[in-house]
C-alpha cells in the first residue's frame, strides 16, 4: 500500500515559528497540508497559521481543529476571510464539536452538538459567500449580518473548504451529508475508520453525494525513532494521556471502558496529578498502543501509516509526539519518496 499525498498536523508543540518553518520545508518537499491543532489551553492555532501562512507561497493550511463554541460563527468567518488574504485559495476550515469537562471548564454549555454544527456550517458559508445573513437557529443566531472585509478587499465569496472533525456516528454522517471533507480524529485504530466511512458515506448518501467528492485527511499519531522501544515509550505516554483526556476517542476504537476508568483514575483525573501520567502508562497495553499509532522505526512508520490510506481520498496528516521533526518530515517527503521510487525502477 502506497501514500501519494501527506499532510502534516502539528498538537502542542514545537512552538510557533519552529513550525512556520518546517511548513517552509514541507511545502518544498511536496507536502499536501500542514494542520494546526487547538487542543486544551496550550496555544491558538489561527495565530499559528497566520505565521505559517506568511512563510508559504503553495502549501494548503488547515485548522486541524478549532471547536464551534468558543468562536461564534461570525468570528469563525471573518477569521477565515482574513486568513485567506494572507493564503488566497489555501486556507482549510477544520471544525470539531469540542469535548467536555474543558468546555465546562470555560463556561459553555455544550448542548445538541449536531443541530448546533448544522446550524453553525450554514452561517460560516453563508457569510464567506458574502451573503447578508439573518438566521435564528436554535443555537446559532445573526441578524442582519455581512462581512465588511478590509479596506480596498473585493466582495467575493471566499471558497474555503469546510473540514468537520468528527468522532461519533452521528457527526460523522453529518460531515458526509455537509462538508467538504472530514478530519478524521488521531489515536483511532484502522477497525474503527472502517466503522467511520460507512457512516460518512450514509450522510453522503443522504445528500445524494458521491463519497469519492469528499476529502479525508486521516491523522496519524506518529513516534519514530531508529530505535523502536524509544519510540514505543513516547507512545505510550502520549496514548495514556488520550485515555484519560478523550476517552470517547478510544471507546470509538474499542478500548474497554474498564480500562479507561484504571487509566483514569492512575492519572488522578484530568488534568493529571503529579507523576499521574507515569502511573497510567504501565496500564496500558503495547497492542492498543499499536493500534492507536503508528510508532517504531522510519521502516514501521512509514508502513503503518500507509495502512490508513484505503480510498484515494484518504490521505494521513502525520502528528508527530516525538521531537524529531525535520527527520519526520524527510521520511515521509512525497518528492524524496517519488525519487526514490524511480532510482529503483532504473536499477
Amino acid at each position: 500500500m502506497t501514500m501519494g499525498r501527506v499532510g502534516m498536523c502539528f498538537l502542542d508543540r514545537p512552538g510557533p515559528r519552529r513550525q512556520a518553518a518546517l511548513a517552509r520545508r514541507m511545502e518544498e518537499l511536496g507536502y499536501e497540508s500542514v494542520w494546526v491543532c487547538e487542543t486544551r489551553t496550550a496555544r491558538d492555532a489561527v495565530s499559528v497559521l497566520g505565521a505559517a501562512a506568511y512563510a508559504t507561497d503553495r502549501i494548503k493550511l488547515g485548522t486541524g481543529v478549532v471547536n464551534s463554541w468558543t468562536r461564534p460563527a461570525s468570528l469563525m468567518a471573518l477569521t477565515f476571510a482574513t486568513l485567506d488574504e494572507l493564503a488566497p485559495g489555501r486556507m482549510l476550515l477544520g471544525v470539531g464539536a469540542y469535548w467536555d469537562p474543558l468546555a465546562w471548564n470555560q463556561g459553555i454549555h455544550r448542548r445538541k452538538p449536531i443541530k448546533q454544527m448544522r446550524e453553525y456550517i450554514e452561517v460560516v458559508r453563508r457569510l464567506l459567500d458574502m451573503e447578508t445573513v439573518t438566521f435564528e437557529g436554535e443555537l446559532v443566531q445573526v441578524r442582519d449580518l455581512r462581512l465588511d472585509l478590509g479596506e480596498g478587499v473585493e466582495r467575493i465569496p471566499k471558497r474555503i473548504p469546510i473540514y468537520i472533525g468528527a468522532t461519533g456516528p452521528q457527526m460523522l454522517a453529518l460531515s458526509g451529508e455537509l462538508a467538504d471533507g472530514v478530519m478524521l480524529n488521531g489515536f483511532t485504530s484502522l477497525t474503527y475508520l472502517a466503522g467511520a466511512l460507512e457512516q460518512i458515506e450514509k450522510g453522503a448518501r443522504r445528500a445524494g453525494r458521491r463519497m469519492a467528492d469528499l476529502d479525508l485527511p486521516q491523522t496519524v499519531v506518529i513516534a519514530m525513532d531508529e530505535d523502536e522501544e524509544r519510540a514505543l515509550e513516547a507512545a505510550t505516554r502520549m496514548t495514556a494521556m488520550y485515555l484519560g483526556q478523550q476517552p470517547h476517542i478510544a471507546l470509538a476504537s474499542g478500548v474497554d471502558q474498564d480500562l479507561l476508568d484504571r487509566v483514569r483514575a492512575a492519572m488522578g483525573g484530568w488534568p493529571p496529578v503529579e507523576g499521574g501520567i507515569e502511573a497510567a502508562m504501565p496500564l496500558v497495553p503495547v497492542e492498543v498502543v499499536r493500534s492507536l499509532t503508528a510508532a517504531g522505526t522510519p521502516e514501521q512508520c512509514l508502513e503503518q501509516a500507509a495502512a490508513y490510506s484505503i480510498r484515494p481520498n484518504i490521505y494521513p496528516a502525520l502528528l508527530p509526539i516525538t521531537e524529531n521533526y525535520e527527520d519526520i518530515i524527510e521520511v515521509f517527503a512525497p518528492r524524496r519518496r517519488h525519487t526514490t521510487t524511480l532510482d529503483s525502477t532504473a536499477d
